[in-house]
């Protein structure tokens, strides 16, 4: 895959490669800067160990990540906000020795360890020869991602080269047929697997990435960068399309091709909308978790749009993808019947860094073949399409032993008020028994009214403890409703 990247670098030296700041760079100006990276690299870490990138809002980022990657090592990307516990945490689990910063790393030394070498890569001296790619095996790292860990520890999820060119193949086979003339929406932050295809495949086309700018809302510069850029190709969390709502009935968006959901579920209601906004658009729900290599499974919103209690269907996996889906014991399903997803084939991940426990978890074998765990609910209907029924995880004990699935009190919740913003959380009390409370963005009604249409609905066990009216809904990094945060809020309550 490198050497398609270095091959575009050079076919496409006079276009526009990114749009930062104002400002247009060229193949040319991100090769050069590179090269320089990337041979810089090969001399200060011959061993290829994991060299961490302050992942800042600026166009030698990328060239940054280029350049770690042409170099035959990892990158690792690490927020500048990042607490310092998070990011030793995560220094330390990689083995990073070096680690580039686009910006003045003066105020970066406090929060990294010591015996961290920090380097500006603006320091990086231009590389005057011809630059030789490495020899890099599909095993070779080609970068690795920290997700959340259940002990408060993040886990390391490494993609190899072979991995990424699995994704890549597969993304290219679905016929986009990009090219040189498109423009790529990049909202992601760098820490997000979504942001390696939303940079990466225009990259390998030619084509230009239009990077979000950090400063600002968040929905407001999509909304500029889609309508003023003319944006032909964007992936987004299905959260911004609640935000873009209020202007639907403004929106020109002509030369937008493609439009992709990932992240999280997408509501049929909304899809629906977004399809009479931008008609001559291809809408996509695609899916897929960080150790399976960005998303592996793809469904068009064509015509009626599949459905599970309001979430689109997930579709079909992709070329390189094999799916499984199995009960509590380990073994398939009937077919039809509900379980957990489990994912094979070329673009899962070998496992994560150190942790052989978790690993012992997440991955099995069945006939051969190596599987990941996704903990999402699903089952396949007639067509041979996967309907996302939730995660594993939202599927909750409550008072008399009762399993609730959260997705249907939003789903009963959503029809009732029309919001698009619900969200239902269920923390675990001193006895061990998940309470339900359920949270409404923007919502200005009665909520017994609320509970009286739910209760005609739902048995009582299902009915949320409360329901609370919040204006906004805190997102994550990525644009993703925190239902941490949600949770967090409980207890602060309580605490009050």
């Amino acid at each position: 895959m490198i050497h398609q990247l270095q091959h575009s670098f050079t076919a496409n030296a006079a276009r526009a490669a990114f749009y930062m700041h104002d400002t247009f760079y060229t193949y040319s100006q991100l090769a050069q800067r590179a090269y320089a990276i990337a041979a810089w690299l090969q001399q200060q870490n011959p061993q290829r160990k994991p060299v961490g990138i302050i992942a800042a809002d600026e166009f030698d980022t990328y060239a940054g990540l280029c350049g770690i990657l042409m170099s035959g090592a990892p990158y690792v990307p690490i927020l500048p906000d990042y607490p310092k516990d998070r990011s030793q945490s995560i220094i330390e689990q990689a083995g990073i020795e070096i680690v580039l910063s686009p910006i003045p790393a003066e105020g970066l030394v406090n929060t990294l360890p010591q015996t961290t070498r920090v380097v500006e890569t603006g320091s990086i001296p231009v590389f005057a020869g011809d630059f030789v790619l490495p020899e890099i095996s599909d095993t070779d790292r080609a970068y690795i991602l920290f997700t959340s860990g259940s002990t408060g520890k993040p886990k390391g999820v490494p993609l190899t080269h072979g991995n990424l060119s699995s994704f890549m193949d597969s993304f290219f086979a679905l016929g986009y047929d990009i090219t040189h003339s498109d423009r790529f929406l990049q909202m992601f932050d760098l820490t997000f697997d979504l942001s390696v295809m939303s940079y990466l495949a225009p990259l390998l086309k030619g084509a230009c990435v239009y990077p979000v700018p950090a400063e600002g809302m968040k929905y407001m510069s999509i909304y500029t960068l889609l309508e003023d850029q003319e944006i032909t190709f964007s992936l987004m969390v299905p959260s911004m399309l609640s935000y873009l709502r209020p202007y639907f009935e403004d929106i020109n968006l002509p030369q937008l091709r493609h439009s992709l959901f990932c992240g999280e579920a997408l509501y049929a209601d909304i899809a629906a909308e977004w399809q009479q906004c931008v008609p001559n658009v291809l809408i996509q729900n695609v899916y897929g978790p960080t150790e399976a290599t960005i998303f592996c499974l793809t469904y068009d919103c064509v015509g009626t749009i599949k459905q599970y209690n309001g979430m689109v269907c997930i579709g079909k996996p992709m070329k390189n993808v094999g799916t499984l889906v199995v009960n509590d014991e380990n073994k398939p399903v009937g077919e039809g019947d509900k379980g957990e997803l489990c994912l094979s084939g070329g673009q899962v991940t070998p496992g994560y860094i150190n942790n052989p426990e978790k690993n012992a978890e997440a991955f099995f074998i069945h006939n051969n073949e190596r599987y990941y765990r996704t903990g999402d609910i699903v089952y396949a209907d007639a067509d041979g399409d996967y309907m996302y029924c939730g995660r594993a995880d939202y599927q909750v004990k409550v008072k008399g032993g009762f399993r609730v699935e959260l997705n249907e009190v939003e789903a009963h919740a959503r029809n009732y008020t029309q919001l698009s913003g619900v969200a239902a959380v269920a923390p675990v009390n001193t006895m061990g028994i998940a309470q339900i409370y359920l949270y409404l963005e923007g919502f200005s009604g009665d909520a017994t009214e609320v509970h009286g249409y739910l209760k005609t609905q739902m048995p009582d066990y299902m009915l949320p403890e409360q329901i609370i009216s919040i204006e906004v809904f805190p997102l994550n990094n990525n644009g993703k409703v925190d239902r941490k945060a949600l949770t967090n809020m409980l207890s602060q309550a309580a605490n009050s």
